[in-house]
């Protein structure tokens, strides 16, 4: 049975030492350590096992259209050992048809294996997010660099900024005031966290709630703490997330392409089976015969040379009616799409993804760094006027940590009044943070909120009109620099250099602010406050005006204020109050350690009495903007006919106000049914779930945990949805892994996150998102086109190959010449269809379902009427060459072969018994075909006939991928020109035909002779109709769909 965890959380910190049998100052015994590392293992996450080579190699031949290439194969194989020394070919010749099959199918494995071997990184990229060393309490010693994976639960470990948390441990005590945990990459809240020691009531609760723990993989930002380590390795948060992404990965099932790709193989199989079977059955007569005595029969003769004949003109079907070049054009049509994706700045890890995308019917995005920047900016501030009853509200525009983007609206205060200075006094030196730049992206150090407020004073500007054109002149020269990394805050600098800051009151949960005392200019000491605006104003007692007089608040100013904040509060703003005081009492004179007030700064209760009495001064809006681009997205992404869910580990006012922002919602929009917190919603029946989730409109899910979204995005795909889920933390790769499609941001993403994914943007842009699936779309469209052309060139071969064989004609195409064509002939038309420009519209239609049929009643019945007329093209000119002595004005017989009876041909296999039948030579190219038996005219001869007919094969085919370059559209409307890729791969098709006519050594290889200007002249007569035929379904099936429209209307 397995054991049940400790819920530290909810004990006091008494009763966890208890538990683990340890105290604070002295940490645990070597004894107790080796006796839990027996119990509890290395405090490292599990390596999984990987799948053997072997099995890798297996499972790239589970596919059922590799499956019918391998049985092709394989009956090539016996049929080349039986009959090569009956059919007199050379090896190479025999062989050449199995070998190349095996070809494909080997560089086909190759790839696979190699694509899935690089999969699987996202554990070990989990690996580099646990701390390396911490310093721990072992035996009464504080050990001062303990390698991580040594520590068990029990160990105290010491805590300081900049650490990165080893375990999950809960707070014991803090050494200082505050302590600041950043987490978002585990949790997705867009700020540190603020720690305690207060135990929590509730056993049950959220990953977020639990403000007395700290988790493996997050960072100290502000303060030090002694903390008890309770779980280890697998134990921790971080390893329940390798658990899931692992059980994620077992969970992921086949892509729409893949399944209508298998579905199609099985039904080919099926048809080829039955076609082949039927083929065979219908030529009985030839090698089985009987007589009927006394209702019985008797005198049973079987031709086993001509059965098994007969059984190769079944094989020789087979290999027509297989398309072997497909999975070759799939992959090529998808490696095209991730090449056109990575221009727009979408990196594609898995060839499937490409498509899948194209069928997206759901967007589960997180909110923070990937609808927002997750760079904290300042959005509006506000101060009092020339009286207590007027406020001046400033805007600021810019969204990262970048002073130059953007700037305050209508600003016009170089010389800022009274309120303004000590605005920006208050913004610059009460702050513990700074901001760089790393090349492109400027990032904060410290806290974000407090970076933001440094980025605001640098937009404000400086008083000292000297100062500032000697800041400017600075910005510009590093502007030039090649090192970027090269960045000064010159305004912050400047303010730092005027008013020396002499003591810090760090922010504690009590008071909830933040102050400093600095020594003026002027000598004096003055103390700057920021925190809490509800906070602040219950501390003071005075209101500064623009000309710098200080007034008693009353009563009228005080809700004037309140009023103000809660406006700025109800846009998702996170507020701050600033504030200030000059009389300081016995810290007036405060300058160091050695001052006797000394001792009042050392115990915080003091704090809040020294942070009384204040001058109240303004309040600043900050927020995690939302990036621009996405407004524009979501409203594609509605006019596309996908729904988005926001899914964020953020608190639900911030989640709201973002999404109404971004128009996920309109502004006055009732959010009941659309808005809940991850454990609002799993706590409603599975029923009332699919309910919420299956209405149209946007949904936004709060305060979810990892396996909140996971089980979001599994009950919309068990719904029939295609899901791309965003993320950029480590709390998102499990629910990246389960998607249909994981999307990874690639600059703010964590090495976990892109690792999980199926696709990385290089640039963060929701917006990618959106181009990537317009391009999925008209990646699907375009494979439609050349599964489309390949499927009925195929069906064309099938059906020559049907009348070859019901009506008894020799074989008018070997299995080398219909592997050549379906491989190499076919190929780059096939190929070039993937280059089709996208529709217009193709973002204004709903998405296609995923069981939506690859191939409709009505396309099948257009490949048949197509395919027959390939068939009989392909056929037809080869009893035309036998029997007739001109065809269409042509003449045929110039080159002096015989001809025969229709009824002769039919029955060629009769030909020795026979009497007075002779044949003439005749001329192909500079060879002459002679004869030592005149019944090898129909097998030796029928080299010419045979030419002609693979020569219209391949023309036909050529002119039907014209007809592929739109499912519906006329060749007037959708012109050859619109895909010039589409012509020169045609010219290379009949190129490459050409060049195996006209070299000798590939034309025996072939089995086929030159032709003449004559003939090649019928072969184009012959081919060109194909185009009239396309022209005249397309026009019927727009009518149909015309109708259909009008009907539904």
């Amino acid at each position: 049975m397995e054991e049940k965890p400790f819920p530290a959380w909810s004990w006091p910190v008494d009763q966890c030492l208890k538990e683990y049998q340890v105290k604070l100052e002295k940490g645990l015994s070597t004894y107790q350590v080796e006796k839990r590392r027996e119990r509890y293992g290395l405090n490292e996450l599990e390596k999984e096992k990987g799948k053997p080579l072997w099995r890798l190699v297996l499972e790239q031949f589970d596919d059922m259209l590799v499956k019918i290439l391998l049985g092709a194969a394989f009956i090539s194989f016996v049929r080349a050992y039986l009959y090569q020394d009956e059919t007199g070919d050379s090896w190479f010749e025999a062989y050449v048809e199995p070998l190349v099959i095996l070809l494909i199918l080997i560089l086909n494995a190759i790839v696979g294996v190699w694509q899935e071997s690089n999969a699987e990184k996202a554990l070990e990229a989990l690996k580099e997010m646990q701390g390396e060393s911490a310093k721990v309490f072992r035996d009464g010693y504080l050990v001062p660099d303990l390698p991580a994976r040594e520590l068990v639960p029990g160990d105290i470990v010491e805590l300081r900024v900049g650490d990165k948390v080893p375990a999950d441990m809960r707070v014991a005590t803090l050494k200082s005031s505050t302590l600041r945990v950043e987490q978002s990459s585990l949790t997705g809240e867009s700020m540190p966290v603020t720690k305690s020691t207060d135990f929590l009531a509730a056993d049950d609760c959220e990953l977020q709630a639990k403000e007395n723990m700290v988790f493996a993989g997050t960072t100290i930002v502000n303060g030090s703490c002694i903390c008890i380590v309770v779980n280890t390795g697998m134990c921790t948060e971080i390893g329940n997330i390798q658990k899931q992404i692992h059980d994620a990965s077992l969970e992921e099932s086949d892509t729409p392409l893949k399944k209508k790709l298998d579905e199609f193989g099985n039904r080919l199989t099926t048809a080829i089976g039955t076609v082949c079977l039927v083929v065979w059955a219908a030529n009985y007569k030839y090698f089985l015969s009987w007589e009927v005595v006394d209702g019985w029969p008797s005198n049973v003769r079987f031709s086993f040379e001509k059965c098994t004949y007969y059984f190769k003109i079944a094989v020789t079907l087979a290999v027509a009616a297989i398309p072997e070049g497909l999975p070759a054009v799939i992959t090529t049509c998808l490696a095209l799409g991730t090449k056109k994706m990575a221009q727009k700045n979408a990196i594609v890890r898995k060839l499937p993804s490409v498509e899948t995308l194209g069928c997206t019917t759901v967007i589960c995005s997180d909110k923070t760094g990937t609808l927002t920047t997750n760079q904290m900016s300042v959005s509006e501030f506000f101060t009092l006027g020339g009286k207590t009853t007027a406020c001046r509200i400033f805007g600021v525009q810019g969204t990262t940590y970048d002073p130059k983007d953007g700037g305050i609206l209508d600003w016009n205060c170089y010389n800022m009044d009274a309120n303004l200075l000590l605005l920006a006094e208050i913004c610059a030196i009460c702050n513990d943070a700074g901001v760089f730049c790393d090349g492109r992206l400027f990032k904060a150090t410290g806290l974000p909120t407090e970076a933001a407020l440094k980025v605001l004073v640098e937009k404000m500007g400086v008083p000292d009109s000297k100062a500032r054109s000697k800041i400017r002149d600075a910005q510009i020269v590093s502007s030039y620099l090649i090192d970027r990394n090269t960045f000064k805050l010159g305004c912050c600098d400047w303010w730092m250099k005027r008013s020396k800051r002499v003591a810090t009151l760090e922010f504690d949960r009590v008071r909830k602010s933040m102050g400093v005392i600095v020594r003026e200019p002027n000598g004096s000491n003055r103390l700057l406050v920021k925190g809490a605006v509800e906070s602040l104003l219950e501390r003071s007692t005075y209101v500064q005006l623009t000309d710098g007089s200080t007034v008693p608040i009353d009563e009228s100013c005080r809700q004037l204020l309140l009023l103000r904040h809660l406006e700025m509060s109800s846009k998702g703003l996170r507020c701050l109050g600033l504030a200030y005081k000059d009389d300081l009492g016995e810290l007036s004179g405060y300058y160091a350690e050695t001052h006797p007030a000394h001792k009042k700064l050392l115990d915080p209760s003091c704090y809040s009495s020294i942070e009384s009495d204040l001058v109240f001064v303004g309040v600043v809006g900050l927020r995690d903007p939302p990036r621009e681009e996405v407004h524009k997205a979501v409203n594609d992404c509605r006019r596309a006919g996908i729904k988005i869910m926001v899914i964020t580990g953020d608190n639900k006012s911030t989640a709201e106000a973002v999404c109404r922002e971004i128009q996920l919602f309109s502004d006055g929009e009732n959010l009941k049914g659309s808005s809940f917190t991850g454990k609002e919603f799993m706590a409603l029946s599975s029923e009332q779930q699919i309910e919420i989730v299956a209405k149209d409109g946007g949904k936004v899910f709060s305060r979810a945990e990892p396996s909140h979204k996971q089980d979001i995005v599994r009950m919309l795909k068990e719904m029939g949805e295609v899901v791309a889920m965003t993320g950029d933390g480590v709390n998102d790769a499990p629910a990246l892994k389960l998607a249909d499609v994981g999307i990874a941001m690639g600059i703010t993403g964590t090495e976990v996150a892109k690792e999980a994914s199926d696709m990385v943007l290089a640039d963060d842009n929701f917006n990618t998102i959106v181009s990537a699936v317009a391009e999925g779309r008209s990646i699907y469209n375009n494979m439609k086109a050349f599964i489309r052309y390949m499927i009925s060139s195929n069906v064309g071969e099938v059906i020559s190959i049907f009348l070859t064989a019901v009506l008894g004609i020799p074989e008018c195409l070997i299995p080398v010449q219909l592997l050549w064509v379906n491989l190499v002939t076919d190929g780059p038309p096939a190929t070039a269809l993937g280059f089709n420009p996208a529709d217009v519209d193709i973002m204004q239609k709903p998405p296609r379902k995923s069981n939506d049929a690859l191939i409709s009643s009505w396309v099948f019945f257009r490949y048949m009427v197509i395919g027959s007329y390939v068939g009989i093209a392909t056929v037809g000119i080869f009893i035309v060459w036998y029997t007739q002595a001109s065809f269409l004005g042509i003449n045929i017989v110039s080159d002096g072969h015989t001809l025969v009876e229709l009824s002769q041909l039919r029955n060629w296999g009769e030909c020795s018994a026979w009497t007075n039948f002779t044949v003439s030579p005749f001329k192909a190219g500079n060879r002459l075909i002679t004869f030592s038996d005149p019944c090898e005219y129909f097998t030796v001869g029928k080299v010419k006939a045979m030419t002609l007919s693979l020569s219209v094969l391949v023309a036909i085919e050529m002119f039907n991928s014209l007809n592929a370059l739109s499912e519906d559209n006329s060749l007037i409307k959708m012109p050859p020109w619109r895909n010039p890729w589409l012509l020169v791969a045609m010219s290379v098709s009949f190129g490459l035909h050409s060049l195996i006519l006209y070299v000798p050594f590939l034309a025996d290889i072939f089995g086929i002779v030159p032709l003449s200007l004559n003939e090649w002249l019928l072969v184009i007569l012959l081919s060109a109709p194909v185009i009239l035929i396309d022209e005249v379904l397309k026009f019927v099936g727009r009518r149909r769909r015309q109708r259909t429209k009008l009907k539904a209307a």
